[in-house]
């Protein structure tokens, strides 16, 4: 790598930084100014590179340094962005197909009380967080909870804040199941199955948050009308459900085996989608199925604001910034400030936040593979402290506006601090005193 520049004390860093921090206060108040996260995201990533050219041009400084470094970031945007975009895409044709509405159906027409419903969803969320992502598993078990019993709000507080608990925390043992482990893992940080060792302190973190909040949900069962019509999986449903599932092992056998980026898997992956929706339309003259229609469909908005989010970081990486940073980890011990970005996390997004780690790239010491885990853990399950810490609380936020809510959060926001003391305590046991996990680089 090239000499790290500090022009954190010039114009052009001062300027740069004041961009950050107005374009991250209009993304945090998003609910009050009604302006889309994805636009000040963009602006303020795009905006500082345009800065840091005009600085250069200015000074006659050598425009091939710039120019390398936004070419590295673009990679490292592109193998997110195209992840994303068609794990997005799947769950849409998923959604498309009736999947979902079928699994709610199942749900509700169980005759289940409110007690098991709050479990059942939790469980699946956990589950199906590693595989689909965060974010979107908690926008469709939020969906579900609405459709369970849309007015009852002793049971809908409790159960969203469950989901995004559990949405994050079975995100984090999972190299795609929040961004932030997608992140490590495309850097490099950790194999494929070192993310797997996290289960324990994700699991039982969760599992804790979940039975102090079971404890607020009311008795009795949710209305269920007896003339709904059942919702069954509509035809290529169940091949596109196993479709998915081969992307993602493709995308694994890429990055793993093939040295290819994971996002080329994906693509891999989505252009057999495209094939078998192009075999289900020549087949079948009744079911036309339109794969572009279900990329038109995904939250553009979001992989945008991930643009311009990691920008801004790279922005700020590259003019110094995150030298402050690294500082921190000599200072207080890598244990303690990965601690801390779990608490920071909730605070900011923990995008940016595991973005500027990355970026730092700080010294963790003699055992990095475990602190590695450790932030991973923390960046993921921090973010569930407060309701717009997470991907998936921001999305249960605006699916279920007006009911889960920042204040509702905070109210059982307890809860959640004690499922994630606990999983520090389990990872600490289990790296530190068993080293079962992570080898000792």
């Amino acid at each position: 790598m090239h000499e790290q520049l500090h022009l954190t004390t010039t114009w052009v860093g001062i300027l740069s930084l004041i961009i950050f921090i107005v374009g991250y206060y209009f993304i945090a108040t998003e609910d009050k100014y009604h302006i889309n996260k994805a636009k000040p995201a963009l602006l303020a990533g795009t905006g500082i590179f345009m800065l840091i050219g005009l600085y250069f041009a200015m000074n006659g400084m050598d425009g091939h340094h710039l120019e390398k470094e936004v070419e590295h970031l673009i990679v490292e945007i592109a193998g997110i962005f195209f992840f994303l975009l068609v794990a997005m895409t799947y769950i849409e044709a998923m959604i498309d197909r009736g999947v979902f509405s079928a699994l709610r159906y199942q749900l509700v027409s169980k005759g289940y009380s409110y007690k098991k419903l709050f479990w059942v969803t939790g469980v699946l969320a956990f589950f199906i967080s590693p595989v689909a992502d965060n974010l979107t598993t908690a926008l469709i078990l939020s969906t579900v909870l609405l459709t369970i019993d849309k007015d009852n709000r002793a049971f809908l507080v409790p159960g969203a804040i469950n989901i995004v608990v559990a949405a994050n925390a079975g995100g984090a043992w999972s190299p795609f199941g929040d961004i932030t482990t997608l992140m490590v893992w495309v850097a490099g940080k950790g194999t494929f199955t070192e993310f797997l060792f996290l289960f324990p302190s994700a699991v039982l973190g969760w599992g804790i948050t979940a039975f102090l909040l079971s404890n607020f949900v009311p008795a009795g069962e949710p209305p269920f009308n007896a003339d709904e019509k059942r919702e069954d999986i509509l035809e290529g449903g169940k091949v596109i459900i196993g479709l998915f599932g081969l992307t993602i092992a493709l995308a694994v056998l890429s990055h793993q085996l093939l040295h290819l980026p994971a996002m080329w898997g994906m693509m891999f992956g989505l252009a057999i989608l495209k094939m078998y929706v192009y075999k289900i339309n020549q087949n079948n003259s009744d079911t036309q199925l339109n794969a572009f229609s279900w990329i038109a469909k995904i939250e553009n908005d979001t992989l945008l604001f991930f643009f311009g989010i990691l920008a801004a970081v790279g922005g700020l990486h590259f003019l110094g910034f995150l030298e402050y940073f690294t500082a921190l980890y000599e200072q207080f011990g890598a244990t303690a400030v990965n601690i801390g970005v779990g608490f920071l996390s909730a605070v900011v997004d923990n995008v940016p936040v595991m973005s500027a780690v990355l970026k730092a790239n700080p010294d963790m010491g003699i055992d990095a593979q475990s602190q590695w885990m450790l932030v991973t853990m923390t960046a993921g399950v921090g973010g569930s402290l407060i309701s717009f810490g997470s991907a998936a609380g921001v999305g249960v936020m605006g699916k279920m506006h007006g009911i889960y809510t920042f204040a509702s959060h905070m109210k059982y926001a307890w809860t959640v601090l004690v499922g994630y003391i606990v999983s520090i305590v389990v990872w600490y046991v289990q790296f530190e005193m068993l080293h079962i996990g992570a080898h000792h680089m």
